[in-house]
């Protein structure tokens, strides 16, 4: 006889205790999802369950150099420009020739 819905909910809900599963909720922008989309379509996957598995079990497999790579969140790197630098340090010095003495600091 089959299982009815309840029965196979109390099964799965006892396997998830068992192997002590966590769920894990993200919420992603726009741009972020359509890279896992694409990743997806181009390896056939439709879950997005079984994409993050992959993705979090491939990673784990390139070891802690590779996957620091992998890992790593792309950043902008701020560069001031001698130009730049030049100016605030006149303005600095402009500024500080014009009200003296708050320059120094007791030790």
């Amino acid at each position: 006889m089959a299982k009815s819905g309840q029965e196979r909910s109390a099964k799965a809900a006892e396997k998830r205790l068992q192997f002590d599963e966590k769920e894990l909720r993200h919420r992603v922008r726009p741009g972020t999802r359509q890279k896992l989309d694409e990743l997806m379509a181009w390896n056939g996957i439709e879950e997005i369950n079984e994409a993050v598995q992959n993705l979090i079990l491939n990673a784990h497999a390139l070891g802690p150099t590779l996957s620091y790579q992998a890992m790593e969140s792309p950043r902008h790197k701020v560069q001031i420009s001698e130009n730049v630098a030049r100016m605030f340090r006149s303005e600095s010095l402009r500024e500080l020739r014009k009200d003296p003495g708050d320059e120094h600091f007791a030790p």
